[in-house]
């Protein structure tokens, strides 16, 4: 039964990152532009952030088996779907419902791990699953490197397939239905605002760079549409008796502290993932497969850190290796925004592996911190929204980037074409005027190489640099955290049922 649930866990946070090597080739085939291509990313994000919320009430309706069961049976059918879209509308609607089948299968996993474990081996099979879960969006971009390389960007979701039939068999034949609790009034209003709220939130922050954002009636309608939604779930949640998420747990300062932090950390996780590929590829000239495996040192750093960070836990204060974490994390973007497309491979690697090293020691200990002080009764409402904490920050963080990279890449390039001129007299003597010369289309075509990629180059560190500032997000947050004592760990995170 453990086997089958770390499989249906691995498979589902693999789908996050497994495609993003892949967006290239996907872009061609499915006539997308750059912008457009990241909606196969932040479609499945948003659509795995939009169905976190009714897990809970799902699972106790209906019982866990049948939910994860259900859930497999639809994330392995749409991903077989998404490998054979011919259309990017087509590839959008699957990997939306890929992500809504696939939303229950964390947290129901995790809890199942909660239940059938008694107290003394939890610990060691959370930290297996945890690690699971960590795994799978570094390997992702090397194993979709690898598949769309040797095969085609097809096989990047049909991988899916055996697993996801293996897993359905195991859970249906191995896991034992437990008895349901007392089912609660499912709050329909709540959901159904908060999912028109991020609904819209997210189509305007996907359409909003290729329809000139405040200037196209869509996306003011859009923003307007979110915007009253997000006010009647406020009102909603502080005056309704059932709120889909318990209003005292935002009076705990870890927890809210602790969401700040993880929506933050969440969306530099995968937006750097999301920015990482096509610099490699379109900018340094990497294969599909280089640039997967140039995406693997940062995962592995990151398992390296659970070790350690195991092991410290409960001898020091967490807050400390929060600060630490932190401060290399800072460290890291700054370096990635110097980069260039003839960067040492070796450096990218060391960079990215330390920066994975500090991503465990940040999110690790700030998840214990944020459940130490919050009552038990709420902990299960609290990894809901933590889960949905950090999807969301995962597809603003997606789409925020890609809007920056695209208009900085306009602004660079109006900037360095502003010298491109036939007063220029270096475009017309020396060897700027053998190569460059602009009264014959062959120096035309070569300056114009020129400027568009050093354009994207410094689009790209613009990127990065935006992401090293935003990372000062999370040293300030970790001091709004109160102190754990090392004597005294807190206890292991509840999950919803």
């Amino acid at each position: 039964m453990l086997f089958c649930i770390m499989i249906a866990s691995f498979m589902q946070v693999l789908d996050q990152t497994i495609a993003n090597v892949a967006l290239p080739h996907m872009q061609g085939s499915l006539q997308a532009n750059r912008d457009e291509i990241t909606w196969v990313l932040t479609s499945y994000v948003l659509a795995a952030a939009v169905m976190t919320p009714p897990v809970g009430w799902l699972a106790s309706r209906f019982g866990r088996k049948n939910i994860l069961i259900v859930s497999l049976i639809g994330f392995t059918t749409t991903s077989a779907l998404c490998g054979a879209a011919q259309s990017l509308d087509e590839m959008v609607l699957f990997r939306l419902l890929q992500g809504a089948f696939g939303a229950a299968i964390s947290p129901v996993t995790q809890s199942i791990i909660f239940d059938r474990f008694p107290l003394e081996q939890r610990a060691k099979v959370m930290s297996l699953w945890a690690m699971v879960v960590l795994l799978g969006p570094v390997i992702g971009p090397t194993l979709g490197g690898w598949l769309t390389e040797s095969m085609s960007w097809r096989w990047v979701f049909f991988i899916n397939v055996p697993f996801g039939l293996l897993s359905t068999l195991g859970i249906a034949f191995f896991l034992t239905r437990s008895r349901r609790p007392h089912v609660q009034r499912f709050d329909s209003f709540g959901f159904a605002v908060i999912c028109i709220a991020l609904c819209s939130l997210q189509l305007a922050l996907d359409r909003g760079t290729t329809k000139g954002w405040l200037e196209s009636p869509e996306i003011v309608i859009e923003f307007a549409i979110a915007a009253l939604a997000s006010y009647l779930f406020a009102v909603h949640f502080f005056t309704s008796s059932d709120s889909i998420f318990p209003r005292q747990m935002f009076f705990d300062r870890n927890f809210v502290s602790a969401s700040v932090l993880t929506f933050t950390l969440a969306g530099l996780l995968l937006a750097s993932s999301a920015l990482l590929p096509p610099f490699l590829q379109t900018g340094a000239g990497y294969s599909v497969l280089d640039a997967g495996w140039m995406m693997a040192p940062r995962g592995f750093g990151g398992v390296l850190a659970m070790v350690f960070v195991g092991r410290v836990t409960a001898k020091t204060d967490l807050r400390y290796l929060v600060v630490g974490g932190s401060v290399v994390l800072i460290a890291t973007f700054y370096e990635m925004s110097r980069w260039t497309p003839d960067i040492n491979p070796i450096v990218i690697g060391m960079t990215t592996a330390v920066q994975g090293f500090a991503i465990s020691f940040v999110f690790i200990p700030a998840n214990l911190l944020a459940f130490a002080t919050l009552p038990a009764p709420l902990r299960t409402d609290g990894a809901a929204f933590m889960n949905l904490n950090r999807q969301m920050g995962s597809a603003v963080g997606v789409s925020l980037t890609t809007t920056v990279i695209s208009t900085m890449t306009q602004v660079a390039h109006a900037n360095l074409s502003w010298d491109v001129t036939p007063f220029n007299r270096a475009l017309s003597f020396g060897a700027g005027g053998m190569y460059w010369n602009l009264k014959i289309p062959m120096g035309v075509e070569g300056i114009a190489g020129v400027v568009d990629r050093n354009a994207t180059t410094i689009a790209y560190s613009d990127t990065f640099l935006l992401m090293f500032f935003m990372s000062w997000i999370v040293p300030i947050m970790a001091f709004m955290l109160r102190p754990s004592s090392p004597a005294a760990p807190p206890g292991p995170t509840e999950i919803m049922e």
